[in-house]
């Protein structure tokens, strides 16, 4: 056990010290340090998103979706790289005579590019009323509007936009903000009669301070944006950020080093199944009636 913890360390020391001497500006996304962050996992939607959404469905049986990007579903899944995705474990804590549960989330997708790759549009297809939709983004919402992966939204909450012209295309595009983007998500899902669960994005095996024992949160930026936009539309939000990082706090620096592997993003198997045990959890003790029958499927 000695062993594997100062292992995991070693590689995060190595990582950390990697990305600090080659930083991204934000302008282009090729950077080095994407590569070794894991940032690029899950690029192929053909390999990686290989079941039609709603393939799960049976009669009288509501279909939780999941998307989100690969701290959800990393990879093609199967944890060939020894990084999972929550998404893929969730299941386990839902009983599934009651629900069935779909993950089609992609790594390195934002609130933007779920959108405009056509990913959000395949699911929501397929969502039916009685449905829930489990919503994560904010992870690869920085960066480059236009250049690169080109996957950033405008920071905050607000219906302010930009257009810009896509390097890949030439053509012109327009960037909403983060907000806008959940509230999007939101507002197709309750169009259809189902009910979308905003979710902050799980925390990064990254400590307040050197010396510290609290996991940095991130209950400002993405997590706060996606807290307003859920009061906006008076839809359901799971805090998982600070679920997460309370457990994290109590478990100690090192058991928290076995949680991630090969950076300080992306889960290990026991990560994430911690994490989908977390959101389980998180559901159940919500007070919103809108999850009032979510919460029986819950084990």
């Amino acid at each position: 056990m000695k062993n594997k913890i100062y292992n995991t360390l070693a590689i995060l020391v190595f990582t950390l010290g990697f990305a600090a001497s080659a930083q991204n500006n934000g302008t282009t996304g090729k950077t080095a340090t994407d590569d070794l962050l894991g940032i690029k996992s899950g690029a192929d939607p053909k390999k990686a998103a290989p079941n039609r959404a709603g393939y799960s469905r049976k009669k009288g049986r509501p279909v939780i979706f999941v998307i989100g990007d690969s701290t959800v579903k990393n990879g093609k899944d199967d944890g060939s790289n020894q990084q999972w995705g929550w998404g893929h474990f969730f299941a386990e804590f839902c009983d599934t005579t009651k629900v069935s549960v779909e993950n089609h989330a992609l790594g390195g997708r934002s609130s933007r590019t779920f959108i405009t790759e056509g990913l959000w549009d395949k699911v929501l297809d397929a969502v039916q009323k009685g449905d829930y939709v489990l919503i994560q983004f904010g992870h690869n919402d920085s960066g480059s509007f236009n250049t690169g992966r080109a996957r950033a939204s405008l920071a905050g909450n607000g219906d302010n936009d930009t257009t810009v012209i896509m390097e890949a295309t030439g053509k012109p595009q327009t960037v909403h903000s983060f907000g806008w983007y959940m509230r999007k998500y939101a507002q197709d899902v309750k169009a259809k009669g189902a009910t979308p669960v905003l979710l902050s994005h799980i925390p990064r095996n990254m400590f307040m301070t050197v010396d510290s024992l609290n996991i940095t949160r991130n209950n400002y930026g993405f997590g706060l944006w996606t807290k307003e936009a859920a009061k906006m539309e008076r839809v359901p939000f799971v805090d998982l950020n600070q679920l997460i990082a309370d457990k994290y706090d109590k478990m100690g620096k090192d058991a928290v080093q076995l949680m991630f592997y090969g950076d300080h993003t992306h889960t290990s198997l026991a990560g994430a199944k911690l994490n989908a045990q977390t959101l389980s959890g998180g559901i159940k003790a919500s007070h919103d009636a809108k999850l009032r029958k979510l919460k029986k499927a819950m084990k």
